[in-house]
């Protein structure tokens, strides 16, 4: 019997330091996200990040969350409830980091009858931090406690034409009444030796003006590309201004070359060149978080009016939208009667 398994980063059970601290500490100890020797990255993490972050965090998490819990999981439960509706397998859920653990998930599944998965990791681009991570863990737990299982994994996303489609549409809604005169695409930031480190050619990835744009192999698993890819698909959809748009990524540790430009200089940089009224979208996360809802919808409004901005709205992710929902529908109902991957 088939079944699927969606996959998102996680949450704290709580906005508390209590609750924060060990999430984190998956979430940073995880040797995908930071990848130093695992030495260094116990001094980096528990002797010095751990030691402060737990509670500007909590206090980030206090800002977004909701009556229900954590807005990722809330929304996450949603989608899954009606892509549920939309199909005859049974869909369960589950997170990288957290709780609700993948072990959960595929325990719920095998609970069902289930004894072959769809793993769905909710990232449209590939990232070493996101999607790997998810499939290897999911592959690891599969390996040790389900090894009766034959799990199979949708790959990214970001260029399959219907997503883009939905993708589109639901940010021309977004921009509905609002007088834009420029759009940031903002994607989540990653190291720059995670692009070369996922580069299967290991020469083809420079991380310079020509790279991305230049056909290989390697850009199967180069999320710099894919943000890039992303962001001219929907601009083609939209019939998006070149001068009009820009790309730019958030969240980086100190010390370390990151994907440039940064968000929050662009906040900056677009207001000091006149650009008064912003609309900003992030593309690398299909349901609103952390990330998206306090990060950018917040403090991000805050530096670009602080800057010399005048108005700024966040177009919110895909979360459950309907579309969404029945495409991703159609996905596993693809693979369940055809037993081919639908992209």
């Amino acid at each position: 019997m088939k079944g699927v398994l969606l996959v998102n980063l996680g949450s704290p059970d709580s906005p508390t330091a209590k609750d924060v601290k060990p999430y984190l500490d998956e979430f940073l100890m995880d040797e995908r996200v930071i990848d130093t020797p695992k030495w260094l990255r116990n001094i980096i993490v528990r002797g010095i990040i751990l030691q402060t972050r737990p509670k500007k965090s909590a206090e980030a998490y206090s800002k977004i969350w909701w009556e229900e819990g954590s807005p990722l999981i809330v929304i996450s439960e949603r989608f899954a409830q009606k892509v549920q509706e939309q199909t005859q397998m049974p869909v369960a859920l589950g997170m990288r980091y957290g709780s609700m653990t993948i072990k959960k998930g595929l325990q719920e599944l095998k609970d069902k009858g289930v004894d072959e998965v769809l793993l769905v990791p909710l990232y449209p681009q590939y990232a070493m931090s996101s999607f790997e991570t998810v499939v290897v863990k999911a592959m690891e737990v599969q390996s040790q406690d389900f090894p009766e299982m034959k799990v199979t994994t949708l790959p990214a996303f970001y260029g399959n034409q219907d997503y883009i489609e939905v993708l589109s549409k639901s940010i021309a809604k977004g921009l509905q009444g609002f007088e834009y005169d420029h759009i940031l695409f903002s994607y989540h930031g990653i190291p720059e030796r995670h692009i070369r480190k996922s580069d299967p050619t290991k020469f083809h990835c420079k991380i310079d003006q020509s790279c991305c744009s230049t056909n290989s192999v390697a850009h199967h698993t180069c999320y710099r590309h894919q943000c890039f890819a992303t962001t001219e698909k929907v601009k083609a959809i939209l019939g998006l201004e070149a001068t009009k748009t820009s790309i730019s990524f958030q969240s980086r540790l100190p010390n370390d070359p990151w994907l440039k430009p940064f968000t929050d200089f662009e906040f900056e940089r677009l207001a000091k060149e006149g650009k008064t009224k912003l609309a900003v979208i992030t593309p690398a996360f299909v349901a609103d978080c952390l990330e998206t809802l306090e990060e950018i919808a917040m403090e991000g409004k805050h530096q670009f009016l602080e800057a010399g901005g005048e108005s700024y709205i966040h177009i919110p992710c895909l979360n459950e939208n309907e579309d969404w929902v029945s495409l991703m529908a159609k996905w596993v109902n693809t693979w369940e009667s055809e037993e081919t991957l639908p992209i």
